[in-house]
């Protein structure tokens, strides 16, 4: 037997709730007898000792139908909520009997697209209750480093440095990197082709390495000048800004090159560049329930994109 205790002691069970909730439901006191598969004479004294116990009336037995009181309107609102509460958790004790993990980790690098990932955490959320979906985003071997650390089960990032033996990787899309500027950046003035030795005199904005071990090497062209910055969101900034030029995924200037307050840059050594992603995981190792469901999800969308 469940008790809730309210602040002035009264004690109601959480059966007398569900009584009331199934005459409000079925309308007269045999209907939800019948619903609840008890006698009709139980349940009206349930009603009447959960009404003793809150201290006014919940029902009003004037009409054929009992309707419920003003004040029972109000208890009534709250009463449904905890109805609500104890199914969810329910629901969640039956997938904690499972063999569900406690906590999934996803990390997922800064130059993936997030609407395809986030409506994935979406759905996994919803199926699996019980589940802490804890979801990074990282930039270049930062994913790599995390899932080899064993701080993620699955990864989003391209194969660089991967090693295949000890990882399986499922292609997902792909995104294109191009090199922009603001319209009044220097380099954009001129649609011609602008050698490498041209562009070391404009600063180029690249983002860092999340990697602990890493050394920022990929996407830099040698010899030039540079700002270093920590994310992709600021670097978009700094290039509105006319601030200097640099690689950005498609998907993230979209708008602004529709509109225009982006331009492409035709530059020698630093070509528009397509960039493959894939979803990784451990190889020998027994992956949970959740964690199996994410993947195979992935491998939907795989399908899905090709």
């Amino acid at each position: 037997m469940i008790y809730l205790i309210d602040r002035y002691g009264a004690a109601m069970t959480l059966e007398q709730l569900i009584v009331l909730n199934a005459i409000v439901e079925q309308g007269t006191f045999r209907a939800a007898a019948d619903h609840l598969n008890k006698a009709q004479s139980a349940v009206s004294y349930m009603v009447k000792k959960l009404e003793g116990e809150v201290g006014f009336e919940l029902l009003s037995r004037e009409a054929y139908r009992p309707t419920l009181t003003e004040r029972g309107e109000v208890f009534y609102r709250h009463a449904t909520r905890v109805l609500q509460r104890m199914q969810q958790l329910k629901s969640i004790s039956a997938t904690l009997r499972t063999e569900q993990e406690a906590e999934v980790a996803l990390t997922v690098t800064a130059t993936y697209p997030l609407p395809p990932i986030l409506s994935l955490v979406s759905e996994m959320t919803a199926r699996f209750q019980a589940t802490h979906i804890k979801m990074s985003r990282d930039n270049m071997g930062g994913s790599l480093e995390k899932l080899l650390a064993g701080d993620a089960q699955i990864a989003i990032s391209t194969l660089d440095e991967v090693p295949l033996d000890r990882i399986e990787a499922l292609p997902l899309r792909s995104v294109m990197m191009i090199p922009v500027s603001h319209p009044n950046f220097v380099a954009a003035r001129e649609e011609r082709m602008k050698s490498d030795a041209e562009m070391q005199t404009h600063i180029q904005v690249v983002v860092s390495d999340s990697a602990r071990s890493a050394t920022q090497s990929r996407g830099i062209l040698p010899g030039g000048l540079r700002w270093t910055v920590s994310d992709f969101a600021t670097k978009k900034e700094i290039l509105l800004a006319n601030m200097g030029w640099g690689g950005l995924p498609e998907h993230m200037i979209q708008a602004e090159l529709n509109e225009g307050t982006l331009v492409p840059l035709s530059i020698e050594g630093y070509p528009p560049t397509q960039v493959s992603h894939y979803a990784m995981r451990m190889r020998n190792v027994t992956h949970g329930t959740v964690a199996q469901a994410i993947w195979d999800s992935l491998r939907v969308e795989k399908v899905e994109n090709r």
